[in-house]
């Protein structure tokens, strides 16, 4: 005797998703995409922006030890401070770090010194942080 193969037959207008069943199926995708990517979005962006965090605390480390020694702070982070570069790029290089003083004078030691660190590339959207020696951090939201 043969033997059949036996077959799955399905009953008639049932055999796989309707267009319409898989236009819903997209529109909740794209509704549930329009919510979480602006989320997204915002979250890497506030991930980036330790970066410039870090970097002004290390630099005001720095500014610090400098003050210790010598009863002024720097605005020559290359010089002065032993940095690579003046401005100092961050270590993910979405800020770059710069000194100035606090009462916008033109000497190189200063009393009281503020750091900027400005954003670069996508992270401008951002904008710039700053911090000085006085212990102020703005945008106050953004630390």
């Amino acid at each position: 005797m043969r033997m059949m193969k036996q077959e799955y037959m399905c009953p008639a207008g049932q055999r796989g998703f309707s267009l319409i069943e898989l236009m819903i199926v997209v529109m909740i995708i794209g509704i549930l995409a329009a919510f979480a990517y602006p989320s997204y979005q915002r979250y890497v962006q506030e991930t980036r922006r330790t970066d410039g965090q870090a970097a002004l605390m290390r630099v005001m480390q720095a500014q610090e030890r400098y003050f210790t020694r010598t009863g002024t702070y720097s605005t020559d982070l290359a010089g002065d401070l032993n940095f690579p570069a003046d401005p100092l790029e961050s270590d993910e290089g979405f800020y770059q770090v710069s000194a100035a003083q606090c009462d916008g004078g033109a000497t190189a030691l200063t009393s009281c010194v503020i750091l900027t660190a400005t954003a670069q590339g996508v992270q401008v959207v951002d904008g710039n942080l700053t911090y000085d020696s006085r212990g102020q951090k703005l945008p106050a939201d953004k630390w």
